[in-house]
Formats: C-alpha cells, structure tokens, sequence
C-alpha cells in the first residue's frame, strides 16, 4: 500500500500576488517533484526515506520586515548544520551521523534517517545578509533574514490640494 503526502499551504488571503511570487512557488513545487522522483537514483542506501533521501521539513514564512525560515533537525547538534547566503538562495545543510548500532540481536524496525541532507530556499527578494541571525532550539532550526531596505514595502503619501 502507497501513501502520498501532499505539503499543505496556506490559501491566498490577497488575490494581488505579484506573477514572480506564483513563479517561485511553482518552481519550488517542481523541484520538489523531481527530488521525490529521482532523488533516489542519487542518494546512498543510508539515506532512504520511502525511496528518497533525507530532507528535513521547511517552512518560510514572510511578513513586512524580514524571512523566517524554520527547519526541523531532531537528534543534530548545532556543529553539524551548515547555513549559506548565496545568489538569493538560502542553503541549510548537514549530515546526521550514525549512531552506534546494538551488536546483539536483530533490527525489526529503523526509521530513524541519516546521513547527508541539503535544502535550498529561493528567497522572493533581497536580504541583509549582515543582519541574520540562526538559533537552533528543541531540534528546530530558525533563521531570520532581515528584508534589504529597497524590498520593504514603502507608504507613500498623496497630498491633497
């Protein structure tokens, strides 16, 4: 028996989204597809997850100020996480070590992932790299990027004569 997972996303609440915003989405939507489809064919034995490897869940959220990126990493230690800033994608990568494995007796079950693990993050506008800030709390990975000044969003004021 097969079972799909679909990523469930938060619907629209302003119908006015910009078409590059929708062409980010569709393309993390593709890469997606292809990672899950043939993923498999690059990965190591070690690192099967229902027949594709390793990838720690993501979530981006966006409000007027800054990208806050969570990422789920049980069991990792902070020295084990790699994050870099590069041509407008975010890279959070690492590897799980293995852990020592009992000598004795038999394995019925093992759904604990490791290995190596890398998620790149197309990010909708430019940030200030100088101002990011990562904390890793409980398994979860957050970072905050700040919004370079010249992609807030600006109020204009209209005088009326």
């Amino acid at each position: 028996m097969y079972m799909t997972l679909t990523r469930w996303q938060k619907p629209e609440q302003n119908w006015t989204v910009t078409p590059f915003r929708r062409m980010t989405t569709l393309r993390d939507e593709i890469d997606h597809m292809f990672d899950r489809a043939f993923g498999q064919f690059f990965e190591s034995p070690t690192q099967t997850q229902l027949g594709s490897g390793w990838v720690p869940g993501v979530d981006l959220y966006e409000d007027k100020d800054a990208f806050t990126v969570k990422c789920e990493l049980p069991g990792m230690k902070k020295e084990e996480i790699d994050i870099s800033l590069h041509e407008g994608f975010l890279t959070i990568s690492g590897e799980r070590k293995h852990e020592e494995q009992k000598t004795t007796g038999e394995v019925y079950r093992t759904e604990r992932y490791e290995g190596r693990f890398s998620r790149s993050l197309s990010l909708p506008s430019k940030v200030n790299a100088e101002k990011i800030n990562a904390t890793y709390k409980d398994g979860v990975l957050t970072v905050v990027l700040p919004k370079a000044e010249e992609a807030k969003p600006k109020q204009i004021q209209v005088n009326i004569k």
